[in-house]
């Protein structure tokens, strides 16, 4: 939420010369419409029935680097279904960092949408608190508080390819 796994994904796997998979985008396509438009109109609990069975389907792609919704990991058995399946990597970022960072395009994300910028901190903060034990089961843990330009970005994807 807001850490940048699709732009350092979406380098990460032009990098390393792999297809690049954004699961939103995925199950968007699939559905043809928006992950609002899926939340508003079956609900949290469905969405995450869809985006299991979406990630088990690309889980089973090969030479494929997959950004995930930052909830991915923390329903069913997803985190280990895909530390099983490829090398996880948690890009960490403070509850401060992400909120600045989703404040700008909160209108695309339905569980935040409605926030006003304190409401969204408390809110980023309680959901990385609930979701850091599933987070922290990945393989790589790296850390992503400056990721802010593009030079940013691709210094992280350098520094990630070490660590693989």
């Amino acid at each position: 939420m807001g850490a940048g796994k699709t732009t350092a994904g979406r380098e990460l796997a032009k990098e390393l010369d792999l297809e690049f998979v954004d699961l939103d985008h995925f199950i968007q396509a699939r559905y043809q419409k928006t992950v609002g438009q899926i939340f508003a109109d079956v609900g949290e609990s469905e969405f995450r029935n869809i985006e299991k069975s979406v990630l088990k389907e690309v889980g089973e792609f090969e030479d494929v680097v997959i950004s995930t919704g930052g909830g991915t990991p923390c329903f069913f058995d997803n985190i280990d279904y895909m530390n099983k399946v490829g090398t996880t990597i948690y890009l960490k970022a403070s509850a401060d960092v992400l909120a600045s960072r989703l404040n700008d395009c909160k209108d695309k994300r339905p569980l935040i949408k409605d926030k006003n910028e304190e409401e969204l901190l408390r809110f980023v903060t309680d959901t990385l608190e609930k979701r850091e034990p599933f987070y922290s089961k990945a393989k790589i843990i790296y850390e992503t508080e400056v990721l802010v330009t593009r030079e940013d970005v691709n210094e992280y994807v350098r520094k990630l390819i070490k660590l693989l």
